[in-house]
């Protein structure tokens, strides 16, 4: 197969993963949790916006960085090589971090003590996926590179090299 043709493979097989999977989960559950009113006051209303749209630009320049690397997200078609730039440089799991942006956002946003809790749900959740599975497969595909980007770049929190 070609490279453009596996670059165009990796796109859509990542469209069809982002609408399963983080649409759903960032964007559907969080909005069948709240009534459908923002909070009252514009600075909540601001903030959460803000972390809605940063999350999102997040998850989508992550996911242009898996198509470039020809694979995807979803673990069934995994990338070819490891993805280490761009948000990945400060984080190891940029993506999950953003789809937890856009529902914190929508937490704030509304005021929705469901939405805060449904995040914190999803954060546990996540964070078992990463440390039982997702780091165990990339270090066996990715071997001693990985390691060292493990022992380079934190798990969750964003660490911004001067």
């Amino acid at each position: 197969m070609s490279a453009a043709m596996s670059t165009t493979s990796s796109a859509i097989k990542t469209a069809l993963f982002t609408l399963f999977v983080p649409l759903v989960v960032a964007g559907y559950v969080p909005q069948q949790m709240v009534d459908g009113s923002p909070a009252r006051l514009l600075l909540w209303e601001v903030i959460g916006g803000l972390l809605v749209i940063l999350g999102a630009i997040g998850y989508f320049w992550c996911a242009a960085l898996f198509v470039k690397a020809q694979g995807t997200p979803a673990p069934i078609f995994p990338t070819k090589r490891a993805v280490v730039t761009g948000l990945y440089r400060s984080n190891r799991n940029p993506m999950y971090t953003s789809v937890l942006a856009v529902v914190v956002g929508q937490a704030v946003f509304y005021q929705s003590g469901r939405v805060a809790w449904y995040g914190a749900f999803l954060f546990v959740c996540m964070h078992l996926f990463v440390v039982f599975y997702e780091e165990r497969d990339l270090g066996v595909r990715f071997n001693g590179e990985y390691e060292e980007f493990c022992r380079q770049v934190p798990r969750w929190l964003p660490r911004f090299k001067s």
